[in-house]
């Protein structure tokens, strides 16, 4: 058995803050009133984490780059009848990697619809002067309704796949998550984690939290927060 370094610290990190931030979007979107604020709160950092996630897919560890877990349906197919390379299950296999696209996209949805969503009471989000009514209405429908059942049957799937994958023999898929490592029968390439990574990773962190805050500010002028 060989340890290889699949999940570098930044990738970790974000994992854990995303999972975090969407519950506490769930929570405080049910709960309503002065809530909000921490919802509209917990949207920007969902936002900030989605583009820091969006460049990091780029130039990350080698694992966490997207080219890593792209795959056809032809890969997916052979993955479900077991003869899937063996690469193919250190980092997201082809049936993970459909789960992880599949919250990216969802979650991606559900921020931007926020961005133009309007409650006619007190929140508005910053490009609701920016778009026509239509949009606003639209986006409106669409995160209070459909976006936000997406979302929590995303999560849900997410975590019942983790325990039947689990509970069918299959090597843990959590611990990986926290200590970065997995233990393999095969040599695999190992993502590179080290001071000069994490060092980009936090450069490119606070350049999405700039442009996010920047966006969210476009309300100010109205007076109103964001969801």
């Amino acid at each position: 058995m060989q340890r290889v370094r699949v999940w570098d610290l930044p990738t970790r990190l974000f994992h854990w803050l995303l999972a975090l931030s969407v519950l506490g979007l769930l929570i405080t979107g049910q709960i309503g009133g002065n809530a909000m604020n921490w919802h509209f709160r917990f949207g920007q950092a969902v936002l900030a984490l989605l583009v820091w996630r969006m460049a990091w897919g780029l130039v990350g560890g080698h694992w966490s780059r997207f080219v890593r877990f792209l795959y056809g349906p032809s890969a997916v197919l052979a993955y479900l009848r077991g003869r899937s390379p063996t690469l193919h299950s250190v980092g997201h296999s082809p049936l993970g990697a459909l789960s992880v696209w599949a919250i990216l996209l969802v979650l991606a949805a559900q921020v931007g619809s926020g961005l133009m969503t309007d409650d006619e009471i007190a929140f508005f989000g910053p490009l609701v002067p920016l778009v026509g009514g239509e949009w606003v209405s639209t986006a409106t429908r669409w995160h209070k309704n459909i976006g936000q059942w997406l979302v929590l049957g995303l999560v849900v799937l997410h975590v019942t796949a983790l325990v039947v994958y689990r509970l069918r023999g299959h090597p843990p898929l959590v611990t990986p998550m926290v200590t970065g490592d997995k233990l393999l029968d095969a040599p695999a390439p190992s993502s590179r984690d080290d001071a000069v990574t994490r060092t980009l990773a936090l450069a490119l962190l606070i350049a999405a939290g700039l442009a996010v805050a920047w966006v969210f500010g476009l309300s100010a002028a109205g007076g109103g927060g964001v969801y």
